[in-house]
Order: structure tokens, then sequence, then C-alpha cells
């Protein structure tokens, strides 16, 4: 697994609390399937309040994709809906999450700051 990856869920749980995310609650479960190895991220957001564990369990949403993709979005180099619809990511449940999630992974790396910022999200 990318060093990106684990820094984008480190930095998110480290965040404890995102305004952008005052008003989501929900659990996500992002699996990142390489072969027969599948990772594990759950992400349990309420009122802005995130904690981020490596948990397998029930989620509202799942998101499915490899190591690799995954890298790409944490680090702004993929969109997240480009690669949904070319179906190099899968999402199951709620996906209305992922959508409100969003705005918390970077944007591409010429542009300043996270999505956020450059779409004037606050």
């Amino acid at each position: 697994m990318g060093d990106a990856t684990v820094r984008f869920f480190e930095d998110l749980d480290h965040r404890g609390y995102d305004p952008l995310l005052a008003k989501i609650s929900g659990t996500l479960r992002f699996d990142l399937h390489e072969g027969p190895q599948t990772t594990h991220w759950l992400v349990r957001v309420d009122r802005g309040r995130i904690e981020v564990g490596r948990q397998d369990m029930e989620a509202d949403t799942v998101v499915g994709t490899d190591p690799a993709m995954f890298e790409d979005l944490v680090t702004g180099r993929e969109n997240g809906l480009a690669a949904l619809l070319r179906g190099d990511m899968t999402v199951s449940g709620d996906a209305r999450l992922v959508v409100q999630l969003e705005r918390i992974f970077p944007g591409p790396p010429q542009a300043q700051g996270p999505h956020r910022y450059r779409r004037g999200v606050r």
C-alpha cells in the first residue's frame, strides 16, 4: 500500500473534526483490492467528527478500487467521479456519502489546496 494512502487516512483520523463535514453522518468503508488481498479502511463521520480504523465491517457506503487508483485519488492525480464512470472504482450503498466526503480529497497537483478551495465550498 502506498505511503500517500496511509498518510491520507492518518491525517483524516488526526483531524478529529472537519467543519466541511458538519452536516454529514455515516460510515464509509474503502476496500482496496490487490489480487486476493483486500485492505479495509473504515471512516466514521458523525456531524463532522471523524474516526478512521482498519475494520472490515458493515458500512453505509462501500468504495472498492485497487491501491494504485486510490493512491492517485488521494494525491489529486485522479478524479473520483471520472474513475467511477470508467469502472475503475465501485460504490455500493449510500453514494451521497462519497459525494459529500469528496470535498476533503485533494485537487489536481497544479491546483492550490484541496477541492473545497478550488470550488469555493466552505
